[in-house]
């Protein structure tokens, strides 16, 4: 083989793995977490028919290579969201969706401790570089309105205060509709949580192309 030949070989050969080396990074899945509590995790609800587990297929038709890990936990606090963030969210993960608070609200847990609470994970994500959708949550009305008025406004204040991405309530299109609930009136069936993905996902969206920008 003449040196010319196999310097055109070589050059062919190192252009292949070069473009395969691109072609690997650009095929990475976007692992996502979602943290949170019942309304993450599925409550009641057969395998499959949970909130991560129908975004994720969701963000799949849309031809985006991109797992939704389910960290929620039911009955959580942002409390105990707080005890667990560092093992729930593990390494290597892309993005965070933070739903907590729904259950703070339900216990009358002073606002301000939720936001504390809610802002310290924040603060710890973003010390590892991890970026959140905050996913924010109303207080029932039988708190009153002035426990509303001091609890609703929290998670745009924070959004605002670190520039994350906000969803303002998670549980958009189904919180008024029995026919999307389960029979306590509070947690979505499988149909209601198709229209929570259906809401949410151009915010999904954006966010998982956020991230991929970052990462290129």
């Amino acid at each position: 083989m003449s040196f010319k030949v196999a310097a055109f070989h070589f050059a062919v050969i190192t252009f292949g793995l070069l473009f395969g080396a691109v072609d690997a990074a650009e095929a990475r899945t976007i692992q996502l977490v979602g943290l949170g509590d019942s309304l993450m995790a599925g409550y009641q609800l057969p395998p499959g028919d949970g909130f991560p587990a129908k975004l994720e297929a969701a963000l799949k038709a849309k031809g985006l290579d991109v797992a939704v890990a389910d960290a929620g936990v039911s009955g959580d606090t942002t409390s105990g969201g707080l005890s667990r963030v560092d093992w729930s969210v593990t390494d290597g993960t892309d993005g965070v969706i933070l739903e907590l608070g729904a259950n703070d609200a339900l216990r009358g847990i002073p606002p301000e401790q939720t936001e504390k609470n809610l802002e310290t994970m924040i603060g710890q994500l973003k010390q590892r570089k991890i970026p959140v959708l905050l996913v924010g949550m109303l207080a029932p009305p039988n708190m009153g309105a002035d426990y509303a008025e001091k609890f609703n406004p929290i998670y745009k204040r924070l959004a605002d205060k670190y520039q994350l991405a906000l969803y303002p309530f998670f549980l958009d299109g189904v919180a008024t509709h029995a026919d999307l609930q389960l029979s306590d009136g509070m947690h979505p069936n499988p149909k209601g949580v198709d229209v929570m993905v259906e809401r949410i996902l151009p915010a999904i969206v954006t966010f998982v192309g956020m991230i991929d920008a970052g990462a290129k």
